[in-house]
């Protein structure tokens, strides 16, 4: 039996009938450099030092301009408990967990564009099991089918395409990493760290490879709630607020004391929220027969759009990722106001008086965590309706293991990096500024924190009422975009002018109307994986 936390951080996985463990070494067999462009080409690798009775499931690639940092998992078969596994007692599987494949089929080569030949082969599973991977020779002898091995087919999961490594000078050759299709705290995909490889690949393809399950039922890898405190002490990012920004972050409990009001559909008058919010309708969907405003006094409700950073903390949620292989530790931050937009064409850069602005911003950042090390691994920066990922070799650091994240002026999109970024057309050099940077506004989640939800821990962590509520945490208010539009139209130069039409569509949705957003547990990625 296992208890949680005993396997966090050990160098192994277990996921039922299988035990993984990650491979970090490898051997250079092969590299494609690209002739034309500015990618660097890729290189192909072979896992080494893999432990006694675990097997290759497949090779390694990376892009040569990336120091090299990845991994592949390698897989052995567990002596069964079958009760754990949902197994009647005395039943013995015909089938054993891995085999070998049966040979390998040889789905392309070349003689050009890199140092030798290269060779990709597709194992070919008997009956019942599915390839996790390729493999990469530099010479047209097939493979050893000792060299890898297939996984019972129930023990998998589909995969998809993501994130292209090379596409080829001279055909349409590509390769792609590979990740499970269903993502989020409830699913038990587990990525293999493998390739595949195609002529003509799309997202929708069914692949010839799969990945892992993770079966057992305890989540066997995930950290206990002291070692969830211990990783957030050690990694805890310093959130930098911009220095000119005027709508600092709270805490809930502040917006909730100094004044906001909740409002239901077709009464005038809000109602004073109490300071654990334990008077907000519970639950449900938003259907905006509810929301959250500033107060109604003048002075009070500039008070309140200016927040408070003294009081303000980071709400984390703690869920599996990739199968309970990976942690991730979702934080969220809380402003009162999310400050109006301002707009940039070409080298014109204007304020919007209103466009942009919204009462109740939520936004957040998540740490992702190595359940077979409890290193860092990446950190996922939302920027309003997206977002990306950013491995830890790519991160700034403040006291040693705590990455930074840069806020943006008025609108709190998380970046790794300062500087301003464009969100619109960066051809046109059309869109919304956001504007990071660094200075003495900032807030430690090292120290300031509270973990508010973290399911897979059962009734260890109690949530606070207000994340129980699903509405909306601003009103709905819509602008007159298009005479605002109008008036920066005005001010181009004849040359660089664009209708009213083309402007509203360089621009995001978001900006046309007041809408006060969602609280954290209505977000899709509360469950979900982030949007990448």
């Amino acid at each position: 039996m296992h208890f949680l936390g005993q396997g966090f951080a050990t160098g192994r996985i277990d996921l039922g009938e299988l035990e993984v463990t990650k491979i970090t070494k490898f051997e250079r067999i092969w590299s494609y450099n690209l002739l034309h462009g500015k990618a660097k080409g890729t290189t192909f690798y072979r896992p080494l030092g893999i432990p006694d009775c675990f097997f290759c499931l497949g090779y390694y690639c990376q892009p040569n301009d990336e120091p090299l940092r990845g991994y592949v998992l390698v897989a052995r078969e567990k002596a069964i408990s079958y009760p754990n596994v949902g197994c009647p007692l005395g039943f013995e599987p015909e089938l054993p967990a891995l085999m070998k494949p049966l040979n390998y089929k040889l789905i392309w080569s070349t003689e050009s564009h890199g140092e030798g030949c290269g060779f990709f082969w597709l194992p070919n599973p008997p009956a019942g099991y599915k390839a996790m991977g390729l493999l990469v020779t530099d010479n047209p002898e097939e493979p050893e089918v000792e060299e890898i091995r297939c996984v019972r087919e129930d023990l998998t999961e589909n995969c998809e395409i993501c994130d292209c490594m090379l596409t080829t000078d001279t055909n349409p050759f590509q390769v792609w990493n590979t990740r499970p299709c269903k993502r989020g705290m409830f699913a038990r995909g587990v990525s293999v760290g493998t390739f595949f490889c195609g002529i003509c690949l799309s997202s929708e393809d069914q692949l010839d490879v799969a990945c892992l399950k993770n079966l057992e039922s305890t989540l066997h890898g995930m950290p206990n709630l002291d070692q969830v405190h211990a990783l957030i002490n050690h990694y805890g990012p310093t959130v930098f607020f911009h220095p000119d920004d005027v709508y600092m972050p709270s805490s809930v409990q502040w917006f909730f004391k100094n004044g906001a009001l909740l409002y239901k559909y077709g009464k005038v008058k809000g109602e004073p929220i109490n300071y654990q919010g334990s008077n907000l309708p519970f639950g449900g969907k938003n259907d905006d027969a509810f929301w959250i405003d500033l107060p109604e006094d003048d002075d009070a409700r500039n008070n309140v759009k200016k927040g408070n950073l003294e009081s303000a903390e980071l709400y984390v949620h703690v869920k599996p990722a990739l199968g309970g292989t990976f942690t991730d530790i979702a934080m969220w931050v809380f402003c009162p106001f999310n400050g109006p937009a301002t707009l940039k064409i070409g080298l014109m850069s204007i304020q919007m008086s209103k466009i942009g602005q919204h009462v109740g911003d939520w936004e957040h950042f998540t740490l992702r965590v190595s359940n077979f090390t409890g290193e860092l691994w990446q950190v996922y920066f939302s920027q309003h309706s997206g977002g990306v990922w950013v491995d830890a070799t790519d991160l700034e650091f403040i006291e040693g293991n705590k990455p930074i994240v840069y806020s943006s002026k008025g609108g709190h999109a998380s970046f790794a990096h300062p500087g301003t970024y464009l969100q619109g057309s960066v051809k046109l050099g059309i869109g919304v500024r956001n504007d990071a940077a660094r200075s003495k506004y900032s807030v430690d989640s090292s120290a300031k924190y509270q973990i508010i939800a973290a399911e897979y821990l059962g009734h260890e962590v109690t949530e606070p009422c207000w994340l129980q509520y699903m509405k909306e945490w601003g009103p709905t208010i819509v602008y007159d975009s298009r005479s605002e539009l109008d008036k920066i139209i005005n001010l181009l130069p004849l040359f660089v002018r664009f209708s009213v039409e083309n402007i509203f569509d360089l621009f995001p949705m978001q900006l046309y109307g007041e809408e006060g957003p969602t609280g954290p547990k209505e977000k899709d990625n509360w469950e979900e994986d982030e949007r990448w």
